[in-house]
């Protein structure tokens, strides 16, 4: 067994948690019922974890690394249904998987990233910040609200966690980014998407509001 390696609970989701990110649930299956309210009273985390496309209700396939949710807000529904807000913690990667219980659990470990050069970190980190605060504030104006001024984390990882959970991309890519284990590599690969996205949007936008000031009369016959 790996050092550190613990038993866990897993919730397979079509969603990627990263650590630090809170996520909304509405648990209803009889079995997470169960598994929430195992946790509940025992005070600990559950894994979230992406299902693959080809999972079954009966046959759960998920992919290997995933992140510790801890439950911060609870209320437990006359039906017995959960309405939580969790939190991501720390990621991990599953060793083995089994169904001990009604739901999925797992032994898994500690996955982190390596220690890299604060100077390359800070440099891309600066360059992730700008193109993700135009980006942000371009989705506000297509969303016609009012831009703002948005306070990012300051530290690199953390940095690049919360871009990775809010960008407008594929489950599968944002997999990718939480299963990186370079802080660097994840702001780089960030900063490509929003170099091919924020363009993207600002012609988009552009073409919105020309079609508001000139618009095609044929189109209204």
């Amino acid at each position: 067994m790996s050092p550190g390696a613990n038993e866990l609970p897993l919730f397979p989701l079509n969603v990627v948690l990263f650590p630090g990110m809170v996520l909304p649930l509405h648990i209803f299956e009889p079995r997470y019922r169960l598994m929430i309210a195992e946790c509940r009273k025992e005070h600990k985390p559950f894994g979230i974890v992406l299902a693959r496309p080809d999972s079954t209700f009966i046959h759960e396939e998920t992919y290997s690394v995933g992140t510790t949710a801890e439950i911060r807000e609870i209320d437990e529904l006359e039906d017995g249904r959960f309405i939580l807000m969790a939190i991501g913690l720390e990621r991990f990667r599953i060793l083995s998987w089994h169904r001990k219980k009604a739901y999925l659990s797992g032994l898994v470990e500690p996955y982190e990233d390596i220690p890299e050069s604060s100077q390359l970190l800070a440099s891309s980190m600066k360059q992730a910040q700008g193109l993700f605060e135009t980006y942000l504030n371009m989705l506000l104006e297509a969303a016609g609200k009012d831009t703002m001024e948005i306070s990012l984390p300051t530290l690199p990882q953390e940095l690049s966690y919360f871009i990775a959970y809010l960008l407008g991309a594929e489950d599968e890519l944002k997999q990718q980014l939480l299963e990186l284990t370079s802080t660097l590599k994840r702001l780089e690969e960030e900063i490509t998407f929003l170099r091919r996205e924020v363009p993207f949007m600002r012609q988009m936008l552009i073409g919105e509001s020309h079609f508001a000031e000139n618009p095609d009369r044929s189109m209204l016959n």
